[in-house]
């Protein structure tokens, strides 16, 4: 199955960690990647910690946690390539992705990173 599938059909939590150019971690919910591409995700953020930290550190990991009891998911480790400040296009991607919210909150002050990913692994384990 490929990956963008996948996330299309699980549900669970999400968390991306980052951190400064110093090292200090954060990490914050997330919802799930939007796919670009089987090899390139992209995030929408506020300007907030998050959005600090990868302009200082490039680097980020998401692990997802499916809904349910058992320990089933995906770890994503990421290199961010590039973003934009653009409401239009991050109303457009909430519409189709997230009907529900679309119009909710504002856009003003978001922005979509885009990242390229590096592995992929389980939730717990090594094997990709």
């Amino acid at each position: 199955m490929k990956l963008s599938e996948y996330f299309d059909k699980a549900s669970g939590l999400g968390i991306l960690a980052t951190s400064d150019s110093a090292g200090a971690v954060d990490a914050a919910v997330y919802a799930k990647p939007h796919f670009i591409d089987e090899e390139n995700v992209a995030f929408i953020m506020a300007d907030k910690l998050t959005h600090h930290n990868i302009q200082q550190n490039p680097r980020a990991a998401y692990l997802f946690k499916e809904s349910g009891e058992k320990y089933v998911g995906k770890r994503l480790y990421l290199t961010r390539t590039r973003e934009v400040n653009d409401p239009q296009l991050i109303g457009e991607m909430r519409r189709r992705k997230y009907p529900e919210v679309a119009g909710k909150y504002g856009d003003e002050n978001k922005f979509v990173v885009y990242f390229k990913i590096d592995k992929v692994l389980p939730l717990i384990g090594d094997k990709e």
